[in-house]
């Protein structure tokens, strides 16, 4: 999944991540890929990894589960599944163990304000008996800005003309309050913005997508830095384009890069204006800070966040020929003293956990979400030098690779 076509159009125009642990690491590590909003299945194979109980309560003690991301967007049960986590995270320490979900592209989407895999279910789980007042209200309020920002500069950012019938079908109820949510005020968005984009416990790294490994001068410390660095950097423009009355707090992603590349748009003609008449350009009437920064947004497309090739968008663990990646994956290893690499992101094609270059590499996305992927929940174990596939059905080991008979059979299923 790419950014919108919108966005790289415009562009045109113009949490610490832990190195390898000191401590002694977790006798027992679980990994789950992504989820999307699938809270029954999600909720199943933590039972089956014996990490939660009936009532679905932290029953893993000193376990430590790792959650790689996505796991809001097109399942109906995003919410649930934010609360799960949340609630587990707590209970997991109190118990002595941890709960380290990660951000996925799909999480970093949403905060970001690029709500394309948000369907209306999702977002009708936030609605309430004000829904319809607050639509109405922040519609006054759009139509408002639209009156004062519409006739500026050669050219109007489309945002800035949306009739009444299209604003009202892109925020069905309960948008403004995901969006509210998800805001750096937000219960869930002050939550997501605190999470890491990976971890590495005992010599493994876990993200979501992972760093391409031909990019030598990258180290997970680096990434995700890179990651909370550039969030705020969205929300400190959002938050400038309110103050100077050029947009609204509920702006998309989209919105507030139209909005940048309006900006930038009419100090240009300005000055092109006033070198044609021979006159010093007067930008009394513009903020050179604001615009630094809007020459920077919109360029956002090729950002970490949302670059194709990026940490959070990278394929090639679960792409690529084995051939291609030996090399790379061995050196990039090797450079952080890690043993190995696990991401999720890409949904393995029979739907099982994808063991690469000799374990150097498990792709753990097997389709949770069986709506939209067809597959089914899993868990990925390391306990010691021990790796097993956990499913509903039972357990699979995976590396050492003397797996009894019953379990090898399974596997090939």
């Amino acid at each position: 999944m790419r950014p919108t076509a919108a966005i790289a159009a415009l562009a045109l125009l113009c949490g610490t991540l832990a190195a390898p642990a000191a401590q002694t690491p977790p006798d027992r590590v679980v990994a789950i890929g992504d989820i999307h909003g699938a809270l029954p299945a999600f909720v199943r194979i933590l039972q089956s990894a014996q990490l939660i109980d009936s009532d679905e309560r932290w029953s893993g003690g000193r376990t430590t589960l790792v959650q790689t991301g996505d796991y809001t967007d097109r399942g109906p049960f995003v919410r649930g599944v934010l609360d799960l986590l949340m609630r587990l995270e707590e209970e997991a320490a109190a118990a002595g163990g941890a709960v380290r979900p990660l951000l996925g592209n799909h999480e970093i989407m949403n905060l970001l304000g690029e709500y394309r895999d948000v369907t209306p279910a999702i977002f009708a789980t936030f609605a309430d008996e004000h829904s319809e007042s607050r639509r109405l209200q922040a519609f006054a309020a759009y139509e408002a800005l639209s009156a004062r920002r519409s006739t500026r500069g050669p050219t109007p950012a489309a945002v800035y003309t949306q009739a009444r019938g299209t604003w009202l079908a892109a925020h069905p109820p309960g948008w403004l309050e995901y969006h509210e949510a998800l805001s750096p005020s937000g219960r869930y968005g002050r939550w997501l913005r605190a999470r890491p984009a990976g971890v590495v416990i005992g010599g493994t790294l876990f993200m979501h997508a992972g760093p391409d490994p031909t990019a030598r001068h990258r180290t997970p410390d680096d990434i995700n830095d890179r990651v909370a660095t550039e969030l705020a950097r969205i929300d400190r423009f959002r938050e400038l384009l309110v103050r100077a009355g050029l947009a609204l707090p509920f702006f998309t992603l989209d919105e507030i890069v139209q909005v940048a590349a309006a900006e930038i748009r009419a100090v240009n003609a300005a000055v092109t204006s006033a070198k044609a008449r021979g006159v010093p350009p007067d930008l009394s009437g513009f903020d050179l800070d604001l615009l630094r920064d809007a020459a920077d947004v919109v360029s956002v497309a090729d950002w970490d966040l949302l670059a194709e090739d990026g940490p959070l968008w990278y394929r090639g663990y679960a792409a690529y020929p084995e051939a291609t990646l030996q090399a790379s994956v061995s050196t990039f290893l090797s450079r952080l003293s890690l043993t190995r690499i696990v991401v999720g992101h890409s949904p393995v094609r029979d739907r099982r956990i994808l063991v690469r270059l000799r374990g150097a590499v498990f792709v753990i996305d097997t389709g949770m979400l069986a709506s939209a992927y067809k597959g089914r929940a899993s868990a990925l174990e390391i306990a010691g030098d021990t790796v097993t596939a956990i499913y509903d059905e039972g357990r699979v080991r995976l590396l050492p690779r003397d797996a009894p008979r019953h379990e090898r059979q399974l596997l090939e299923q």
